[in-house]
């Protein structure tokens, strides 16, 4: 099957478009763009304000600051951060505990824990969460979705309990010296914070009584026990405490005047960073913090929060990419331990994100390279080595190769192999470019470093999507501004000294830095102004792919499978997966994020169908998308489970056995009634053979409009055919006829040795007669049934025989109460009704498709495929 995948992906290149779409200004879209423009905004004003605090210190100051930091002050520091890293790791092993017990080891849900911290901190909440990392981890132990959701929510609530405890506790001890709430009074200041403490200790004294369940709605959340509630507390008090007192002790002598005050200040700038979408919210935390404490114009104040950012953020994160790097090599050498080598591959989804987060911080050093001043006694090496265009043409590369990075990162999360190749030929030049222009080799090195790391990492990249068409979300585009404004920024604070003059932008000397500065900048901006119009022009989604030619094998097979619906292959709307020796395929289509498969594969060959199911299943993995099975019976189950997929059921399929059918009994009395009343009115009944079909296309198409007239409705896709004379001309068609016109029609599927017949299109023009149907589909099932034929589809009756036990699934239990109280929509009840009629058997189908979060994602796409109407899925 890798060659049939091979050979697919080529000839989905040679015959792939791209397709041209707007962007909506509606729904979520608008709303991702909306808090993508409200994180730059505060990124914007943080950095104003930091500008109008630090007007007065030069980049030398902050240097010579850093560098007078005593090393017993930075060793208590890390030792802080430790204790803060530990705490967070903590978080985690109390909740998986009380959600899923004894099923995730200690080890495991504290790595979780630390490094996911570790890795989200250094990015950033928009590009990523420790939520999403999470998931990663704990889905891999088989934790489904909703326990995942509650970890991660008891995990969060425990922060947001440290954080109104310190507040409770600062309130308490120290009002008067918090600005934000001065107003109120010490007095009630104090009543307002012991009544939180209080309300703190009530509930401890709660969870003590018994076992606790919070619903909300629907949703239920176990909560732990009062001993892993204190615990959780004192995690959290612990974490945010180490990581407040990491800056607190950087911070120069007497320059906190109110430890509570402090403590406010830092919860305050740690929510306004996660706000303004920078990575590690650099520049809103700062601004914050400055703002908050009073630091304005202190050299030692800067230097000490970018020791903070060093060792709270950059240290650990480092740390983390060290262990994955270790990890990797020991796996692949077979030198690791069973309990660690299970937690290697455990860990290997966060090799992704976690390699983003080493080409965005590449990005961002080649960025900060580009900016300040280089050292003066290297460039004049260089001035006896290089003529002047190579370091002119070298920094403005640098940039360019700085912010080429922070978008690859993208990429890189999604585990596209093009971007690991990019981002290896961009660290490759970015070193290059670091030595040409300013003789960095720190930087040369740390960036082969990098590139060395992702080569490493070389087998977590293969995915290569079905479109070529490159997007960013409004987040990670909200991302990257924010980090260019905050290097930007930090080029102005660097040459603030310069007095500006139009002759700065066409100065070219070896000693001309802030003329590369200012052309650097117009580079980058431009370059970000480009991405941005072509996020709104072209959106965040993905293109559709265009229908292939039909393979001449696909007749053939469909020519001898015993499904009837497998014809849906002619229709000339799918793609096409083709077993390398054509006994078999697999049609699908793309939609949104998702590539849909038409049915089961098709083939006569039970191992050619596993191996198809396997390869589309790969298909879509290494393109980036879900992989979904749409409309499948229970008969092959198993295999789809095996791929880890999950199984939503859709309804039930009407399968009438021809073998004991016929129109006689009190049962089949409406049936007889419908094909006598047709006899009366004149109606006559007859099979079209497949070579006369075009001969009566015209008035079949008059029909058809009639039809399409009178339900106000267009034709379907996908999951139905359409009226295509090319589509129509393969089938036999059933005709009704009043005085020799056609009055209705239903072309009719044919599965091989005379398993399986079926109707695709079915109808009439408004004034046929009031027992068309009933009459169309007696006299079908009857000459189906004197040709032979073992079974009848009548098709799906939608939500039918769903549970709706409370023990049921969510799903379940909603496609139930939909089918109950959904007449105003559809008549779902009405539809399996008429099909009971025809006394036929009853076969589940069911939607594969991924579990957890992609499972509503999956559902929406398939969909948007096959009508873009939410009830029209089930209908299909």
């Amino acid at each position: 099957m890798t060659t049939a995948v091979a050979d697919h992906e080529k000839q989905m290149q040679r015959l792939e478009a791209r397709a041209k779409s707007r962007l909506p200004w509606w729904g979520k879209k608008a709303r991702s763009a909306m808090f993508a423009a409200l994180g730059i905004g505060v990124a914007i004003v943080s950095l104003l304000v930091l500008a109008h605090f630090s007007s007065e210190i030069s980049l030398h100051d902050v240097k010579r600051s850093l560098h007078a930091i005593p090393t017993s002050t930075l060793l208590v520091a890390l030792v802080f951060t430790i204790v803060s890293f530990a705490a967070v790791a903590l978080y985690d092993v109390v909740a998986v505990e009380t959600i899923a017990p004894k099923r995730v080891p200690y080890h495991i849900s504290a790595m979780a824990g630390g490094a996911g911290y570790a890795i989200s901190n250094a990015l950033g909440f928009s590009l990523l969460t420790g939520g999403a990392l999470r998931y990663r981890v704990y889905a891999a132990e088989g934790i489904d979705i909703a326990d995942i959701g509650r970890i991660i929510g008891t995990s969060w609530l425990a922060i947001w309990f440290a954080f109104t405890i310190l507040i409770a506790v600062a309130l308490v001890i120290d009002p008067t010296r918090i600005p934000w709430v001065v107003s109120f009074g010490p007095i009630v200041d104090q009543v307002i914070g012991t009544g939180i403490l209080v309300a703190v200790a009530v509930l401890l004294y709660w969870l003590s009584r018994r076992e606790r369940t919070l619903r909300i709605g629907r949703m239920s959340v176990r909560l732990p026990s009062s001993q892993g509630a204190l615990l959780q507390i004192i995690a959290g008090l612990v974490d945010v405490a180490a990581a407040a007192a990491t800056l607190y002790v950087l911070l120069p002598a007497g320059s906190v005047g109110s430890i509570p005050a402090f403590a406010l200040v830092y919860v305050v700038a740690v929510a306004l960073g996660i706000v303004s979408h920078a990575p590690g919210g650099i520049g809103a935390f700062e601004a914050t913090i400055i703002a908050g404490l009073g630091l304005g114009q202190n050299p030692d104040a800067i230097a000490a929060l970018v020791a903070y950012r060093l060792i709270y953020t950059l240290i650990p994160f480092l740390i983390a990419i060290a262990g994955f790097v270790v990890s990797e090599i020991l796996r692949k050498r077979h030198l690791l331990a069973a309990p660690t080598m299970m937690a290697a591959r455990m860990f290997e989804p966060l090799i992704p994100p976690l390699s983003a987060g080493i080409a965005f911080l590449g990005g961002i050093v080649l960025l900060i390279s580009a900016v300040i001043p280089g050292l003066h006694s290297r460039l004049e090496v260089l001035a006896d080595i290089l003529p002047m265009p190579f370091l002119e043409m070298s920094h403005l590369g640098a940039s360019f190769v700085g912010l080429a990075l922070l978008i690859v990162a993208r990429g890189l999360a999604r585990r596209l192999w093009r971007a690991w190749f990019l981002a290896l030929i961009l660290f490759s030049l970015g070193a290059i470019f670091a030595l040409t222009k300013s003789l960095a080799w720190e930087e040369a090195l740390i960036l082969t470093l990098m590139a060395g790391t992702l080569l490493l990492f070389r087998d977590s990249f293969y995915r290569r999507p079905l479109n070529e068409r490159f997007t960013l979300t409004w987040g990670w585009l909200a991302s990257i501004g924010t980090t260019a404004f905050a290097v930007i920024w930090l080029g102005f604070f660097a040459y603030h000294h310069v007095e500006y003059a139009n002759e700065l932008w066409w100065e070219f000397a070896w000693d001309a830095q802030a003329s590369r500065f200012l052309r650097a900048t117009v580079l980058v901006l431009t370059i970000l102004a480009a991405v941005t119009i072509n996020t709104v022009i072209n959106g965040v989604g993905r293109s559709k792919l265009k229908a292939q030619p039909i393979p001449d094998q696909v007749p053939e097979v469909v020519a001898t499978s015993p499904r009837a619906s497998d014809a849906l292959a002619l229709l000339g709307d799918k793609r096409f997966l083709m077993d390398p020796q054509g006994r078999g395929f697999v049609m699908y289509a793309r939609s949104g994020g998702s590539l849909v498969s038409m049915g089961e594969p098709v083939g006569n060959d039970g191992t050619v169908i596993s191996d198809l199911a396997w390869a589309f299943r790969g298909l879509a993995d290494r393109t980036g998308s879900r992989t979904v099975f749409y409309g499948v019976g229970p008969e092959r189950l198993p295999l789809f489970l095996d791929m880890g997929l999950t199984a939503l059921k859709l309804g039930e399929v009407a399968r009438v056995d021809l073998t004991d059918f016929s129109l006689e009994g009190s049962k089949r009395q409406p049936l007889r009634y419908a094909a006598r009343r047709l006899e009366k009115e004149g109606i006559t009944f007859d099979v079209i053979a497949r070579d006369n079909t075009p001969d009566i296309m015209d008035e079949l198409r008059e029909v058809s409009d009639a039809w399409l007239e009178m339900k106000s409705g267009s034709e379907k896709r996908f999951s139905l055919g359409s009226f295509e004379n090319a589509y129509l001309a393969n089938f036999d068609v059933g005709v009704l006829r009043k005085e020799g016109k056609i009055v209705a029609f239903a072309n009719m599927w044919r599965g091989a040795n005379k398993e399986e017949i079926a109707v695709d299109l079915m109808r009439h023009v408004p004034d046929a007669s009031s027992v068309v149907m009933d009459g169309l589909f007696a006299n079908l099932l009857m000459a189906a049934k004197n040709e032979g034929y073992h079974w009848f589809n009548l098709g799906a009756a939608p939500l039918s025989g769903l549970s709706d036990s409370h023990l049921a699934s969510r799903w379940n239990r909603i496609g139930s109460f939909i089918y109950r109280r959904g007449a105003e929509f559809y008549r779902f009840d009405g539809l399996r009704a008429f099909k009971d009629k025809f006394g036929p058997k009853w076969t589940p189908y069911y939607l594969i498709c991924p579990p957890g979060l992609a499972t509503p994602r999956s559902l929406i796409d398939a969909t948007n495929l096959v009508s873009g109407s939410p009830f029209e899925v089930f209908k299909r």
